[in-house]
């Protein structure tokens, strides 16, 4: 068990997107997040309060919760010694980077001498078997972007909140490290071997009620070239009854790969819909998640307004609005 509460470790972050594991926490498990800690050069800062290690420690923090996702899961060098001064002073280290703590030999070999847990969270537990595709019992929903990092676990979350306030079926399917550390389980799908991760959304997401909605976190996007593989394991493991598209309409280009613009909501819709269909043929796109925080008040209501004529969709922004449009919507399905 990872020990609660967290002080989440910024880094270096260049910017507030590289911190997406630390906005989830802060967001979504308010309780856990005693306070930030940032190097002298980080440009992202969640709000809460900056602490030391000492700091931490006097406000209850059990684990230093590395909330950085950089491209490729690094631990970076610059973090080696703040980490190795954190196990010394009696913090547990969770992390969901692909460089795992465990093959770190000077931090494995500081955690036992400290007496300390290192906790890596993407690293598959469980034997995953081969998707089969046989249709299954109750309800799936799944988020797909035009791009990485535009909101899909949020609006899985948001809809997830909003079923369970009406008092209806709803399970949030964590598909991701951030998700992961909220909830306390899932399937770290992009690190499991490409063969099982369809079996591994299987998996996830079994029979249930028939009134019973999966709101499985999407992962990546279609029209990533780096990470497309992992999207569309979770559209044929998924089998989702529904797709919500996801958007965020500031961006110049796809995350990562300036070379790349991103795709239209049209044609995300015609380019997922089809291939969700393989597994489910009823399959239908039932609304829009645009993530708005760059534009104004005027700016988002008229943009919404614009997206909603044009694509016949519910189109809201469910951290700004909540999710109870796009909760109706699948309950039109």
């Amino acid at each position: 068990m990872i020990q609660t509460p967290y002080l989440l470790f910024l880094g270096d972050a260049p910017d507030m997107l590289a911190c997406k594991v630390a906005i989830g926490i802060r967001d979504w498990r308010p309780d856990h997040a005693v306070g930030q800690l940032r190097l002298p050069e980080c440009r992202a800062d969640l709000g809460l309060t900056d602490m030391t290690l000492q700091d931490g420690l006097a406000a209850g923090a059990k684990t230093l919760v590395i909330g950085v996702a950089n491209r490729g899961g690094v631990i970076s060098p610059a973090w080696r010694t703040l980490l190795l001064e954190a196990l010394a002073a009696g913090y547990d280290i969770a992390s969901g980077l692909h460089n795992l703590l465990r093959d770190d030999a000077e931090l494995v070999a500081a955690a036992v001498h400290h007496g300390r847990m290192l906790h890596d969270v993407r690293v598959p537990t469980v034997a995953y078997p081969i998707a089969n595709g046989i249709p299954r019992k109750g309800k799936r929903v799944l988020t797909v972007g035009t791009d990485c990092s535009v909101g899909k676990m949020y609006t899985a979350l948001a809809m997830d909140a909003e079923m369970k306030a009406r008092g209806l079926k709803s399970s949030f399917r964590a598909t991701g490290q951030t998700g992961i550390l909220i909830t306390g389980d899932g399937v770290p799908l992009d690190a499991v071997v490409a063969d099982f991760m369809a079996g591994a959304v299987e998996w996830l997401t079994p029979d249930n009620d028939d009134d019973h909605w999966d709101h499985i976190e999407g992962q990546g996007s279609l029209f990533h070239v780096s990470y497309s593989g992992v999207t569309l394991a979770l559209v044929h493991g998924g089998q989702p009854d529904a797709l919500i598209l996801a958007h965020e309409p500031t961006r110049t280009h796809m995350r990562g790969l300036p070379h790349y613009h991103l795709p239209t909501l049209e044609a995300l819709r015609d380019t997922a819909l089809p291939l969700a269909r393989v597994a489910n043929p009823d399959c239908k796109v039932v609304g829009v998640s645009v993530n708005t925080q760059h534009l104004s008040d005027d700016e988002f209501e008229a943009y919404l307004a614009e997206v909603e004529t044009r694509m016949g969709l519910p189109a809201v922004d469910p951290y700004r609005q909540g999710a109870a449009r796009l909760v109706d919507a699948l309950l039109a399905v």
